[in-house]
């Protein structure tokens, strides 16, 4: 499985961003998928997870109201609407896809988020 995180940049605060996952390869294998971050001299932390039907999400306190998290099987991507940006948004943010009986773990790249107040 490979992951491709798009749609990252410069904002201000209070504006929106949609971050795009592509997959590829045994995307019949996913499990469970979602979006985590690491901002500077922090822990990765989940932001939001999605299971593969879309029917099912999941989010941190801290985005909750604020992003949506979706799925669109047909185009096998994963989005993050992100919309009332702060500056404590800013971080590297990481496509999650979880995968086969043992539920090994595929990571993105990563997709920079810089918001500025």
């Amino acid at each position: 499985v490979q992951l491709a995180e798009s749609g990252g940049g410069l904002v201000q605060a209070g504006d929106s961003l949609r971050l795009s996952c592509v997959v590829s390869g045994s995307t019949f294998s996913i499990i469970h998928m979602g979006w985590y971050r690491q901002a500077p001299g922090k822990q990765r932390e989940l932001v939001a997870g999605i299971s593969t039907d879309g029917v099912s999400t999941n989010y941190a306190d801290s985005v909750q109201g604020r992003f949506t998290i979706s799925i669109d099987n047909a185009k096998n991507t994963m989005y993050l609407q992100m919309n009332s940006l702060k500056s404590e948004d800013t971080a590297v943010y990481h496509c999650h896809a979880r995968v086969g009986y043992y539920g090994i773990d595929y990571w993105g790249k990563g997709t920079l988020v810089t918001v500025s107040s």
